[in-house]
């Protein structure tokens, strides 16, 4: 009996899961977001999912999206070689429409571990493991010519960031999607479990999405990586690649409330937007 149970069992709830799945991507194709004008070529997007009706939780989600054209709004890196600071004093320091935390770094000694060149300066070279081995997140990087943003793979060799001829890189990771093609995901806990994510997306239109996904708070539960690809997709995203999370996520705009920070960083675990942790580097949006 138990033997002809279990396949139907299976099905089931195969065809449970592929039903919540659906009803989750409806529901944000026919989100109703909160709109606001940053600039121009530039418009933030903000909705708090708060009936647990986004992967059967609270999410709070905001994002900028950009037309990647070089034009009226530009991209830029905002970097240090060792010291730490605020996204949003990066953002300030170089009179910024917006920034975006940016790659994994030492929280003790400061920098970056993986790989950042700015204006064709080396600030921080890759940090590999013991065995000369690459972290997931230096397998793919962000880069900047005349102002427009796009990502890049690794092709698999040891000096690949040093050949690329742009002159702003940052190493980052793990890649999501990749020219509408999934990449494979590792099974540890950074992947599978829900953390506040940051992440970058390009449209099939060439607009660019600046994303973050609030967590570790009863009003958000933050995303895998998994989940967070699908969300990138439902926005319409061909390609995707995390950045640095946590404690780390935060999307700051100049002028707006709160001293410019739209998430609700976590660092001093409570739920406003004073909880920035200091960091290494930032995606910058400018005025040209």
């Amino acid at each position: 009996m138990l033997k002809k149970l279990f396949p139907l069992i299976l099905i089931t709830s195969i065809a449970s899961f592929s039903y919540a799945q659906n009803l989750d991507s409806i529901t944000v194709v026919k989100t109703k977001w909160q709109k606001t004008r940053v600039a121009k070529q530039v418009r933030l997007f903000r909705h708090h999912f708060d009936q647990k009706n986004l992967f059967a939780a609270n999410e709070n989600i905001s994002f900028l999206e950009i037309k990647n054209t070089g034009r009226k709004a530009v991209f830029a890196l905002g970097a240090e070689e060792k010291e730490l600071i605020t996204t949003s004093n990066f953002g300030i320091r170089d009179t910024a429409i917006a920034a975006l935390n940016g790659n994994f770094f030492d929280v003790k000694n400061g920098g970056s571990v993986d790989f950042v060149k700015v204006n064709g300066n080396i600030i921080n070279t890759n940090r590999l493991d013991k065995d000369g081995n690459r972290a997931r997140h230096q397998q793919a990087a962000v880069v900047i010519d005349n102002g427009k943003i796009s990502i890049k793979k690794w092709d698999g060799t040891a000096d690949w960031e040093t050949k690329l001829m742009e002159q702003n890189i940052m190493l980052n990771g793990p890649l999501l999607t990749y020219n509408d093609v999934d990449e494979l995901l590792d099974t540890t806990s950074f992947t599978r479990l829900r953390h506040p994510r940051t992440c970058l997306g390009v449209k099939p239109n060439g607009r660019i999405i600046l994303l973050t996904v609030d967590g570790r708070n009863e009003k958000s539960a933050g995303m895998s990586l998994p989940e967070l690809r699908k969300l990138m997709k439902w926005l319409g995203c061909k390609s995707a690649i995390n950045f640095d999370g946590g404690g780390s996520t935060t999307l700051w705009v100049a002028g707006m409330l709160d001293g410019g920070v739209i998430n609700y960083p976590t660092d001093n675990k409570k739920w406003d937007h004073e909880g920035q942790r200091k960091v290494a580097n930032v995606v910058l949006v400018k005025k040209k």
